[in-house]
C-alpha cells in the first residue's frame, strides 16, 4: 500500500500542512519540526508526487545545466560542485550536453528541458547574446564562462584575464623568458583563450619581454592537441623554456610530449595550465597551474539562480560576478 502525506503527517506528529511546508521547502519552518518530518519520510520511504506537486505550485524543484561537453575534466568537477550545491537547498539538476552545436543550445532554452526545470545554468559557445534573449522566456538564467558578456543576462565566471596575467608573472620570476602559449590564436583578445591570452601578453609588457607571435600554437583544448602542439614547436625549430597550456589538459598533454622526447620538465622547460583539475595535483610531475575557484562558481551560480527564482533578487540589470582564483605551485614550475 503506497505511503501518504498524511501517514508522514501521522508518524512525525505534526499537520498535514506542516508536511506540506517542507516538501515544498517553506522557510519559515523551525528546524526540529523540519528534522521530525524529513526522518519520518525516510522511515516510510514516503515518494512525493512531484509531477502534481509541480502543478500546483508552478515550480519543479529542478534546475537545468547545459554544458558543452562532459568528457572534459573542467565541466565534470563543475558539473559535480554546481549538484552538490544545488542539493544543499532541497534542488536537482539535469544536465543537457550540447556539444558546441547552435541547434542543441537554441533547443535547450524552450520545449520539455524548459518546462521542466525552474531555472537555467546556461554555458553556451556558440549562439549568440540576440539569439538567447529572443528565446529564454522569462524563466531566470544564469550564464557561466565568458562566451557571453551581456548586460541584459546573470553571469558568473572567473577571472581570466588577472590569472593569466599571475601565472606568466609567476613563469617570468622563475627565469623563463620564451613562454609558448597553447591552446589561442595570435589575434584572439575575447572569449576564454583571448582574455587569457590578454593577461599573458599584459604580463610579457609589464616585464618588458617582448611579445613573440611565433610562440602561439593554436590547439583544441584536449590533451593530445595539446602534445601535438608540442610537437610541432619543437620540430619548427621554436626557441622556449616554457609552456602555458590554457587548460590543463592542454598543459598535460604538452608535458607528457617533453618527456617522451627527453626534454626535462622543469629543469629545461616548465609547464603550467589553468582550472586545477584534479588530475593535475597527481602528474607526475605535479602541474603547476591556477584554481580559478571553481567551489565559489558553483555556489555564486546556484545562489543566484535561487534568488532570481524566489524574487529576492529584483535587479532588472544582470548581476555579473567574478570567482577569486589562487595560484597552485607545484613540480611543473616551481
Amino acid at each position: 500500500m503506497a505511503v501518504t502525506m498524511n501517514d508522514v503527517a501521522r508518524a512525525a506528529g505534526v499537520s498535514l500542512k506542516t508536511v506540506s511546508n517542507v516538501l515544498n521547502d517553506y522557510e519559515f519552518i523551525r528546524p526540529a519540526t523540519k528534522q521530525r518530518v524529513q526522518d519520518a519520510i525516510a522511515e516510510l520511504g514516503y515518494e512525493a508526487n512531484l509531477t502534481a506537486r509541480s502543478l500546483r505550485s508552478g515550480k519543479t524543484s529542478m534546475l537545468g545545466l547545459v554544458l558543452s561537453d562532459l568528457s572534459a575534466p573542467y565541466y565534470a568537477e563543475l558539473a559535480s560542485k554546481l549538484m552538490k550545491a544545488a542539493a544543499r537547498h532541497g534542488y536537482r539538476v539535469m544536465v543537457e550536453q550540447s556539444d558546441a552545436e547552435a541547434s542543441v543550445e537554441l533547443g535547450a532554452l524552450q520545449g520539455t528541458f524548459r518546462q521542466l526545470t525552474d531555472g537555467l545554468l546556461f554555458t553556451p559557445l556558440v549562439v549568440d547574446a540576440d539569439a538567447i534573449a529572443a528565446r529564454a522566456g522569462n524563466k531566470p538564467m544564469v550564464m557561466l564562462g565568458e562566451h557571453i558578456l551581456d548586460p541584459r543576462f546573470d553571469l558568473v565566471t572567473m577571472k581570466n584575464e588577472e590569472a593569466a596575467a599571475a601565472l606568466t608573472r609567476h613563469l617570468l620570476a622563475g627565469g623563463r623568458r620564451r613562454i609558448a602559449v597553447v591552446g589561442a590564436n595570435t589575434g584572439e583578445s575575447a572569449g576564454t583563450a583571448g582574455l587569457r591570452l590578454n593577461g599573458y601578453r599584459k604580463a610579457l609588457e609589464e616585464a618588458g619581454v617582448p611579445f613573440d607571435p611565433a610562440l602561439i600554437a593554436p590547439a583544441e583544448w584536449r590533451r593530445d592537441t595539446g602534445a601535438a602542439a608540442v610537437a610541432g614547436l619543437l620540430e619548427s625549430g621554436v626557441q622556449f623554456d616554457a609552456v602555458f597550456g590554457l587548460n590543463d589538459v592542454l598543459a598535460l598533454g604538452a608535458m607528457h610530449q617533453l618527456l617522451i622526447r627527453g626534454v626535462k620538465v622543469p629543469q629545461d622547460v616548465a609547464v603550467a595550465g589553468f582550472d586545477d583539475i584534479d588530475e593535475a595535483r597527481f602528474a607526475s610531475p605535479s602541474l603547476t597551474t591556477v584554481s580559478p575557484g571553481m567551489d565559489e562558481i558553483a555556489e555564486r551560480s546556484i545562489g543566484l539562480l535561487l534568488d532570481r527564482i524566489a524574487g529576492r533578487e529584483t535587479s532588472e540589470q544582470g548581476v555579473h560576478v567574478e570567482a577569486g582564483f589562487e595560484l597552485k605551485v607545484r613540480e611543473s614550475a616551481p
